[in-house]
């Protein structure tokens, strides 16, 4: 399987504007430019595209690890903060709060940490990644 974006940028840096596509149209010439990645704009930015992959797939392979263990998953959402400094990505950190009934709070914690570390995403990632997880009983 591959998978492609395209970006398109005309002008400057800090003056330029860009568009990026998606192969699935999902973004269709999304506007980016210097005041989205480094300021207060209208768009969006490559960090928030990381971010928003990273929790997607997160929580994809965390929900495939606690059906492997046997349990039912009502719902996880996980907020991703790319932690962007002196142009690099320095760090990743996600958020999750689940309702899953039955599992325990250790075991839950362990594919956290599981998922963490073998989502596509995470590693593909070459920088430090950390989780916070909440488990709540629907």
């Amino acid at each position: 399987m591959k998978r492609n974006a395209t970006a398109v940028w005309a002008g400057s840096l800090k003056e330029g504007e860009g568009k990026i596509t998606t192969q699935s149209n999902v973004l269709s010439n999304t506007q980016y430019s210097f005041r989205t990645r480094f300021e207060q704009g209208n768009g969006t930015n490559p960090e928030e595209l990381i971010a928003a992959a990273h929790a997607g797939c997160f929580t994809m392979q965390l929900t495939a690890y606690i059906n492997e263990a046997g349990y039912s998953v009502a719902s996880i959402e996980t907020k991703c903060d790319i932690d962007f400094q002196d142009g690099s990505v320095v760090g990743s950190h996600l958020s999750v709060v689940a309702r899953i009934d039955d599992i325990e709070t250790d075991e839950f914690q362990q594919l956290v940490t599981k998922a963490e570390t073998n989502c596509p995403i995470s590693r593909l990632l070459n920088t430090a990644i950390t989780s916070s997880a909440t488990l709540v009983r629907s």
